[in-house]
């Protein structure tokens, strides 16, 4: 049997579809299983091995000419099944086009017809769709192909070389040296409204070293690395430091935070490592709903201020960025606190 599964388009809904994508490895065990994705998301995954086969998404070039490539591509492994944990009308039209005989998804998009087994999404009385969470969306496409209940706790494992790399930063900023070592992610794929202020972090960062003599590595990828280094420069604090000199990737970001005791995060991607890995996390929500990317994680902490046009689920903030501003970094250190008080220390690099 062949089974081609369409994974999610961002980094922290793969990490909560891997319930889902476990599951189905085990159920069919002996299947060959293609994962067709974004190339960025596809670190996500390393060090797993529940996809037989790879087939790329290209990121680069109208949709229209890279859509041939992954049909051609699908239609010589002619599979048997194909799971969508995308909602796009675009990811059914491929499965369709591909000739996957059984296409199950959720009914969105307009896509509808292009399904063979169509989920309904959670929606309220008037057809709208309420906020409910993707991991619990995700179990149930798994369930409907037949594998028991995937539950909710998401895995993920690091590789020997992005293991080796953490051991070097670790080395360099001397964290063996302090009683904790935190991590700091500012950046948010989704768009500005979601960034936390450069120098409330800074300041967040100085409460951790003057007042629990904490080591601080502020998390970036690419796109951040500027707001990373202002907030070292900002927080002028030798045990603050920042992977924006190292060479980015998914899979450092993830061992970073498998190494950490604690992870301050945005409503992004890195915070779902977090639970991945059992590690408690401190997430700070904007303008999104928190019921979407709830995990039921026991170590994490949300904190989102209640304001009069929020959740707006809107990328860039046409007003004051209120949301975001109003919470302050000494709320987010007290929840830094709650959750150090009870962790489990991580140490060593095994």
């Amino acid at each position: 049997m062949k089974i081609a599964v369409f994974l999610p388009n961002w980094v922290g809904d793969v990490v909560m579809a891997t319930p889902a994508l476990r599951a189905i490895r085990q159920h069919f065990a002996s299947a060959y299983i293609i994962g067709v994705l974004k190339p960025y998301v596809a670190g996500v995954l390393d060090g797993l091995s529940w996809l037989d086969r790879l087939i790329f998404r290209d990121t680069q070039g109208p949709w229209s000419l890279r859509m041939p490539v992954v049909i051609g591509e699908l239609r010589r492994e002619r599979p048997d099944l194909a799971i969508l944990f995308t909602n796009s009308f675009r990811s059914g039209l491929m499965a369709y086009l591909s000739g996957c005989r059984r296409r199950v998804g959720f009914a969105r998009d307009g896509r509808a017809g292009l399904l063979t087994d169509r989920l309904e999404p959670v929606r309220d009385l008037s057809g709208k769709l309420i906020p409910s969470p993707l991991v619990e969306a995700f179990n149930r496409l798994a369930v409907h192909v037949g594998c028991p209940q995937p539950g909710y706790q998401m895995e993920l494992a690091t590789t020997y070389r992005n293991e080796r790399a953490v051991d070097a930063i670790w080395r360099g900023a001397c964290f063996a040296a302090y009683p904790e070592v935190v991590c700091l992610n500012p950046g948010a794929a989704f768009g500005s409204a979601k960034h936390w202020p450069v120098n409330y972090f800074a300041t967040l960062a100085q409460f951790l070293v003057d007042r629990r003599k904490s080591g601080v590595l502020v998390l970036c990828g690419p796109a951040e690395k500027e707001a990373a280094d202002q907030i070292v420069h900002q927080a002028q604090r030798s045990a603050v430091h920042s992977l924006a000199d190292y060479p980015l990737s998914v899979g450092l970001t993830k061992a970073c935070v498998r190494r950490a005791d604690l992870l301050i995060t945005t409503d992004s991607g890195p915070r779902h490592f977090a639970a991945a890995f059992s590690r408690p996390v401190v997430t700070l929500f904007g303008p999104t709903h928190i019921a979407w990317t709830e995990t039921y994680h026991p170590q994490a902490i949300h904190l989102q201020k209640k304001v009069e046009c929020g959740p707006c689920q809107l990328r860039t903030c046409p007003l004051d960025h209120r949301c975001m501003k109003l919470l302050t970094p000494v709320e987010v250190f007290t929840a830094a606190q709650e959750l150090l008080a009870r962790r489990i220390p991580q140490r060593g690099a095994g």
